[in-house]
């Protein structure tokens, strides 16, 4: 059976807005900007360490999601990548020391998602227009990020294959959550690149416009890989829209902070 959550909802942790779930194992949250200590072009909850803002800032802000997450006394966990626009997958089975701390040299030189079968290893993943997507199985999670070429490269399904195997279970079981993003009528690309996703992804079609929707393409790539179709959550929640709740990097001049996908096994 999946590992889904009930519900996916937003709620008010003192200030720090969170769009959030959970199953028995794990709980997983998207931030929205509010609630935080960043100022000017990163207010408030900026959790991007790369962008340009106060680091004592972005640390504050980290802290405070964990907190709202209920992650506080795990804190010390947390696990960062290098984000790098590929498809690398680094695999967390262990919350030892020594363990993670390889585990950070590795995500150092770059990686896209993290999969995660330890209790008490926070993970946070930032984003300010690319998709964050969460899968949840039975005894383990993942957190990947998805611009345009780690769609492409369809990460969240090898995320998912990687899940699986470090967790034991089958992709059946899996739940994925689509976080917000540049929406599908928002994501003007070049025809080049429309015919490329098109060449890949059966629902492109880049005879129609050159509008790319990737929260379409994950979703096809998590069901070529065994996911339920009906286990697939779309939040359907758009950066460009709905700026004042998050960050992105097309609406604001490529000067912004990041949200992120956080998620923990407690």
């Amino acid at each position: 059976m999946a590992a889904r959550a009930d519900n996916v909802s937003r709620v008010d942790h003192d200030g720090v807005t969170l769009v959030e779930g959970a199953t028995s194992d794990v709980r997983f949250a998207f931030t929205e900007r509010t609630g935080g200590v960043s100022e000017d072009a990163y207010s408030s909850l900026n959790l991007g360490s790369h962008v340009g803002d106060d680091p004592f800032a972005v640390q504050e802000n980290r802290r405070r999601a964990l907190e709202a997450m209920g992650a506080t006394e795990c804190e010390h966990n947390l696990l960062v990548p290098n984000q790098v626009h590929g498809d690398h997958i680094v695999t967390v089975t262990s919350n030892g020391a020594d363990d993670l701390e390889a585990v950070r040299e590795q995500i150092a030189e770059g990686c896209d998602a993290i999969v995660c079968t330890a209790h008490d290893v926070p993970v946070l993943l930032s984003f300010a227009d690319c998709a964050p997507v969460v899968l949840v199985a039975p005894g383990g999670f993942a957190v990947v990020h998805s611009g345009w070429k780690g769609t492409i490269a369809r990460i969240s399904a090898k995320a998912c294959q990687a899940l699986c195997e470090a967790a034991g279970c089958n992709a059946s079981d899996v739940s994925a959550y689509i976080g917000p993003h540049i929406l599908g009528d928002e994501y003007e690309v070049s025809q080049e690149l429309m015919d490329r996703f098109a060449a890949e992804f059966s629902c492109v079609d880049a005879g129609a416009s050159r509008m790319l929707d990737l929260s379409a393409a994950i979703r096809e790539a998590l069901v070529d890989v065994g996911v339920d179709a009906d286990g697939i959550v779309d939040t359907q929640l758009s950066t460009v829209r709905q700026n004042d709740r998050f960050y992105s990097y097309r609406n604001e001049g490529g000067t912004c902070g990041r949200h992120a996908a956080i998620g923990v096994m407690l």
